[in-house]
């Protein structure tokens, strides 16, 4: 396990090859480092949960039922973590990349995965870019036959008193038991309406939404700084992550999640596959990620 540093003017990345996560993005202004992302323990064994942001690969969040069936096909999933009852997250975020290339102010890490249900190769690509971070994530499918694939991100971002969101959508889907995504409604309610950017709840929220155009802003007004984050192509989903003190001993309000996903969460087990992307064997998937430092505008700091 390694940690690789990126550094320009004005922004500095720490990533790590356990798990392929970003430990730490900080925005360098007048002398002070300025944390886009939850910062977390700079080490190479610090634990993907734990970090400022992990990959989705070879897709995002959870099956209902833990399996699906696919051109005739059932593929049952198995658990990947001890606290879960479902494959959570794919594989990417619990094993170690390797380091492909590297300089200051790009590294490339691959990984790669030849048991299961799925077999993969996957890449990940980091790039600083002035004031802009652009990761790229693509998955290479190795398997003998076709198969559903999708891709994106977990990020954690600071959760400060004054922290607003901004991100549209036409819906979301109701959180079930097991946190499995549940029916599917058009009318958000208010507080999860980041049309206008607004502050997240302060309460258990984790929820998928639709309709989304890839665009996104974290605003963080008292400090004067607003992260831009945009997809490439614009991925139609976005989850919301907020947890609670009684589910995460030591939680203090003190992070969110914005999670940009390719596809529905239960894709696999929707008529249109809720935008997961069919392989052909050898055929490669890609996403890019960038996230922009910006001072925020006056409109923006109300």
């Amino acid at each position: 396990m390694s940690v690789f540093t990126l550094t320009n003017p004005l922004l500095s990345l720490k990533v790590s090859t356990h798990g392929g996560s970003i430990l730490q993005l900080v925005a360098h202004r007048d002398g002070h480092d300025l944390p886009l992302l939850r910062p977390a323990k700079v080490s190479p064994d610090t634990p993907p949960l734990q970090s400022g942001c992990f990959p989705l690969v070879p897709f995002g969040n959870r099956v209902n039922g833990n399996q699906f069936e696919f051109n005739g096909t059932r593929y049952p999933l198995k658990p990947n973590t001890d606290w879960d009852d479902h494959y959570l997250h794919g594989d990417g975020w619990l094993q170690e990349w390797r380091c492909a290339e590297h300089d200051d102010w790009h590294l490339l890490l691959e990984f790669s995965h030849h048991h299961g249900a799925y077999q993969y190769r996957a890449l990940q690509r980091f790039e600083l870019v002035d004031n802009q971070l652009e990761v790229t994530l693509s998955v290479t499918n190795l398997s003998k036959v076709a198969m559903p694939f999708g891709l994106g991100w977990h990020p954690y971002f600071p959760l400060e008193e004054d922290t607003q969101l901004q991100a549209n959508a036409a819906g979301y889907w109701l959180e079930e038991a097991q946190w499995l995504a549940g029916e599917h409604q058009t009318d958000l309610p208010e507080e999860l309406n980041f049309a206008a950017a607004k502050k997240p709840p302060r309460r258990w929220v984790n929820n998928g939404f639709s309709g989304w155009d890839g665009q996104a802003k974290v605003i963080w007004p008292s400090r004067h700084q607003q992260l831009s984050l945009s997809t490439e192509p614009a991925c139609p989903v976005y989850f919301v992550f907020v947890s609670d003190p009684k589910f995460d001993r030591g939680y203090d309000f003190d992070f969110f999640c914005f999670e940009p996903m390719s596809h529905a969460a239960n894709g696999h087990n929707m008529a249109d596959l809720g935008g997961l992307k069919v392989l052909e064997p050898h055929e490669t998937l890609s996403q890019s990620m960038t996230l922009t430092s910006e001072t925020a505008t006056g409109e923006e700091k109300q």
